[in-house]
């Protein structure tokens, strides 16, 4: 039995040799032993009554990994509007005194060069001054939004697309208090549109994703969050402008402003127009898409935009120690005679508490809600005065139509 055994063993180890020796292209094997050995290792052998186990091998399971995204959201959304944005090359003539110090205008006075003994060939001679800047398409008919600061003063104004066209554009309109800018482009399309989001839908910590032209580099995208709305251009002490607008530090460069800022899903939210410098460097600001989509239709059907103001002049509710924080409302400082807010019998001192019986937080609170109330809608305002509410109804008009006292 030991014997039979053995010997069993030894066969079997001799056929695996055998397999191993075909492997090798000068290994021989007799063909008539092939059988014999494909039935010793698929079915087993049997010898002197011992039965040798078949060699059963099991399938390595190969295991299955998730397979890694490739794709980002980042590339969907600029896919969406990316060849929507453009590059504004602006050029606008300006004359340069030859003296330094002296304005252009004094040297052009005969009367002026005579005295000094000026030749008359340092007369102020003339240069062109280039710029750029980006925008967006948001009409098929070649309409394009961007900042007022980018076309401002410009005599030639063309727009580079992102399929390599270069087309001349002319300004139809634009609005500096909101810095808001539409240009027309004058060839024949198609054009490539922008799709135009809510911005009253946005929340802190949403994706921004913030393209254009920094610095003259085309088709720039930085990526970053909303971490912050209505932003009033007072609190970065920016006077002359009537703007609420969105922060982000999605980087915004020279050359940015006036590009899209989109969100996750490609949809345009702001209209870059501001970048920090200095201490608290790294915050961006665009305007929220839905004031800037108004200003556009105001600009496109009249060449303007109206600003509803009811004449008054506002500061912040003073604290009652130096320590405690400061009051809501807004104060009224000033009252602009023949104005809506005089005639309304507004005056200096009221403290405005509360508007269309929505409360006031502060001075900032008040010209955005009046903002969008519009000119000639009926606002009713609640002011304190001498420790008593007043109750006085209100109609804005345009600011265009205020006579400054």
């Amino acid at each position: 039995m030991v014997t039979a055994l053995t010997w069993n063993v030894a066969f079997l180890g001799s056929a695996l040799r055998s397999v191993e020796a075909a492997d090798r292209p000068e290994a021989v094997v007799n063909s008539q032993s092939r059988p014999l050995v494909v039935s010793a290792l698929a079915g087993g052998l049997l010898v002197a009554g011992v039965s040798a186990l078949p060699l059963t091998v099991a399938p390595q399971q190969a295991e299955a990994r998730p397979a890694i995204r490739r794709d980002s959201f980042v590339a969907a959304a600029v896919k969406r509007s990316g060849p929507a944005v453009v590059t504004l090359e602006t050029a606008r003539t300006v004359n340069q005194s030859s003296v330094a110090g002296v304005p252009p205008a004094l040297m052009r006075d005969p009367l002026f060069r005579h005295f000094f003994g000026i030749p008359r060939s340092t007369a102020p001679r003339s240069r062109v001054q280039r710029g750029q800047g980006s925008g967006v398409i948001f009409d098929a008919k070649g309409l394009l939004l961007t900042n007022a600061h980018v076309v401002e003063g410009a005599d030639q104004l063309t727009v580079g697309l992102s399929d390599g066209r270069r087309v001349p554009a002319r300004v139809v309109g634009k609005d500096n208090l909101t810095d808001l800018a539409v240009v027309r482009l004058e060839a024949p399309g198609p054009w490539p549109v922008a799709d135009l989001g809510n911005s009253d839908r946005l929340s802190v910590g949403d994706w921004a994703i913030a393209v254009g032209n920094p610095y003259g580099l085309e088709s720039t995208v930085t990526l970053g969050i909303i971490s912050n709305l209505n932003r009033n251009v007072a609190q970065l002490g920016i006077s002359g402008k009537r703007l609420d607008l969105i922060q982000t530090d999605a980087a915004i460069n020279p050359g940015n402003s006036g590009g899209p800022l989109l969100n996750a899903d490609g949809e345009v939210i702001g209209i870059n127009t501001l970048v920090r410098s200095g201490p608290g460097a790294g915050l961006g600001f665009a305007i929220p898409i839905n004031r800037a989509r108004t200003i556009a239709q105001q600009l496109v059907s009249s060449g303007k935009a109206r600003h509803p103001v009811i004449g008054i002049r506002l500061s912040p509710v003073p604290r009652p120690t130096p320590t405690s924080p400061v009051p809501p409302g807004a104060v009224i400082r000033g009252v602009q005679p023949g104005g809506p807010a005089d005639r309304a019998g507004l005056k200096v001192d009221d403290v405005i508490t509360r508007l269309d019986g929505q409360a006031v937080a502060d001075p900032a609170a008040v010209v955005s809600s009046i903002e969008r109330r519009g000119v000639g809608a009926s606002i009713v305002l609640e002011v304190k005065r001498c420790q008593e509410l007043v109750t006085i109804d209100v109609k804005p008009v345009d600011l265009s139509a205020l006579t400054p006292g």
